[in-house]
């Protein structure tokens, strides 16, 4: 018997060498990046190293919930990393490195998508409350839009890809994760995650998991950038290529030169000449960088320009911000493009979640061209919270570009929402509230769904811990946002300088900040750091934001919100910032009635 098995596997071992010999003899190395290439010289040639390790062609199946459905979230600005980095390392965030879409990202929300039968690509759902504003006094009314759909996780599927990954290889691609460097003046501290990886090696690292989730049926293709662009492999079938050497060569890659994003991104789009970009193939560039472009790569030939074209055409673009180094700013601007997502990376770990567990749901939009219509004769949309579009969802429209997919506990989704803040508009008896929501799937087909909805008659209510959630969350971001408007206004931005006194500002400190006056004058797109102050004014505000922050958490039973808790634990142990009242960049919460 012994024998016999002996033979049986030795029988195996020799079918399986024979099968790796023969694929091995039909695919190829197809890399052309020399990383021994002068930077100025444009000429391309063939460079492999024999390794042990492989990429695999397709990835490992998951086992999944038979019942569990695959959650929606808006694109744009997936994560605040940046606006905490910035916290954690004693520096003042930029307005836009926090956003509601990121914040909500954070976090899963109860979108009562079990209260009816979801079979759609998208089913939206919505849940109403009413408060009282502890700051403002105002009676304040909201609806949220639950972001279900009716796919099931386990039969979830990606679309087959065309994927041109285009990375940074220029010389800050060297710096370990632990350096941290802030802006043009030569700024630098040490990072929370000590490490002495590079961030080039965790970036290679990174894509060749993110490749291993590829099939044979996919195609890949790969462009670097320094200060010139260089074609590294063209973009083919993954089962044409030789996976371990294409490996081999990732693996290789070390950084030199300067930054030139523009042609980065140039010679990825070059990769899709010759592509059909019509067919059932999902079109995307990620693009990886930890450099921080200007406001100059928004003309129409310039890094954002050029992406923005490129959505019109069919191709998408996922950029990946690889540190703090990276422009928020700009990246929120680009974000509102069709089909593009953004993440920022501040340790091994995160690139490792993005690139590689997260990998299916960042490639694959599923909804475009969301707008819900409202129509009521006794209210309109005063603000939307979580939606990139938000400054042009106001009165009867409210806009979603892009819908990803998202994960799911079963319950509750991941930044399954967008929160409308509803104004209302006469005495009448409330009527329902009629909401049309129309949109397209990736293959250009039109769907309608309307639904009514009414507020209770109760004075203060929440329909479910979903809206409760959102509504909270929200009331952070709009205190983080105005404290920024007004930090800054007393660091380094150019402003026109606009006094109000305490409680003026207590009463618009959980508006949305187009109601602040200094919003339409701030130089927004440059980033200079500023050292991280609190004035005695705001901190005082933080207390008491914070009574209530904790009172709703409690309620809520939710532990995921005590990440908001530690930054306002962070900003109440600040410095106090001690201006002085002649000076322009005075904190008008020091000032009397």
């Amino acid at each position: 018997m012994k024998r016999l098995l002996f033979l049986f596997l030795i029988a195996n071992l020799t079918l399986l060498s024979a099968m790796t010999k023969k694929t091995d003899m039909n695919t190829v190395d197809d890399w052309e990046y020399n990383n021994t290439m002068q930077m100025e010289d444009t000429t391309r040639s063939i460079h492999s190293i024999g390794r042990s390790m492989s990429m695999s062609a397709s990835p490992t199946p998951k086992a999944y919930h038979p019942v569990k459905k695959v959650g929606l979230a808006v694109g744009g600005a997936k994560d605040t990393n940046n606006f905490k980095a910035n916290i954690d390392n004693g520096y003042l965030p930029k307005l836009d490195s926090i956003t509601y879409e990121g914040e909500f990202y954070n976090h899963y929300f109860d979108t009562d998508a079990g209260s009816k039968e979801c079979k759609a690509l998208f089913c939206p759902s919505y849940s109403s409350a009413k408060r009282k504003n502890s700051f403002s006094d105002e009676e304040e009314y909201f609806l949220s839009v639950g972001l279900n759909s009716g796919i099931d996780e386990a039969d979830f599927k990606r679309k087959k890809l065309n994927l041109v990954v285009v990375l940074d290889i220029s010389g800050s691609m060297g710096a370990n994760f632990d350096d941290y460097y802030y802006d043009n003046m030569g700024n630098r501290i040490e990072n929370q995650e000590k490490s002495d990886e590079k961030k080039m090696k965790i970036a290679t690292e990174s894509i060749v998991a993110m490749l291993s989730h590829l099939n044979d049926d996919d195609r890949v293709g790969i462009a670097l950038f320094d200060h010139n662009a260089y074609k590294a492999k063209a973009l083919n079938l993954v089962g044409n290529s030789d996976k371990l050497a294409i490996r081999d060569h990732i693996l290789e890659l070390t950084e030199r030169g300067g930054t030139d994003w523009s042609a980065g991104y140039q010679e990825g789009l070059k990769l899709f000449d010759g592509i059909d970009l019509k067919g059932d193939y999902e079109n995307r560039i990620i693009f990886l960088t930890d450099a921080m472009p200007n406001t100059g790569e928004l003309d129409k030939n310039k890094l954002f320009g050029m992406a923005k074209d490129a959505s019109e055409k069919g191709i998408h673009t996922t950029f990946i911000g690889v540190g703090v180094d990276f422009n928020n700013d700009l990246v929120e601007y680009v974000s509102k493009t069709k089909g593009a997502n953004y993440f920022s990376v501040h340790s091994s770990k995160e690139f490792s979640q993005r690139l590689d567990k997260e990998f299916n749901y960042m490639v694959t939009p599923l909804v475009y061209d969301l707008a819900l219509k409202l129509t009521s004769s006794n209210y309109s949309i005063e603000a939307v919270y979580g939606s990139p579009d938000a400054k042009i969802a106001t009165g009867d429209i409210m806009t979603v570009n892009t819908l990803f997919p998202s994960s799911s506990d079963g319950t509750a989704v991941k930044g399954g929402v967008v929160l409308l803040k509803l104004k209302k508009l006469s005495t009448n008896v409330d009527d329902d509230i009629k909401l049309n929501v129309s949109y397209t799937d990736v293959d250009g087909k039109a769907f309608s769904n309307e639904q009514k909805v009414n507020f209770k008659t109760q004075k203060s209510y929440y329909d479910n811990s979903g809206i409760q959630k959102a509504i909270l969350i929200s009331d952070y971001v709009s205190v983080m946002k105005n404290w920024l408007i007004d930090a800054r206004a007393g660091c380094n931005d150019n402003v026109k300088w606009v006094m109000e006194n305490p409680t003026a500002i207590m009463k618009r400190c959980t508006n949305y900040p187009e109601k602040h006056p200094l919003y339409p004058v701030m130089a927004t797109w440059e980033r200079k750091s500023c050292a991280l102050q609190v004035s005695e004014g705001y901190k005082k505000l933080f207390q008491t934001f914070k009574k209530f922050y904790v009172s709703e958490m409690k309620t809520l039973k939710d532990d995921s919100l005590k990440q908001e808790l530690t930054i306002l634990d962070i900003l109440l142990k600040q410095k106090t910032s001690s201006f002085k009242k002649s000076d322009k960049s005075d904190d008008e919460w020091q000032f009397k009635n």
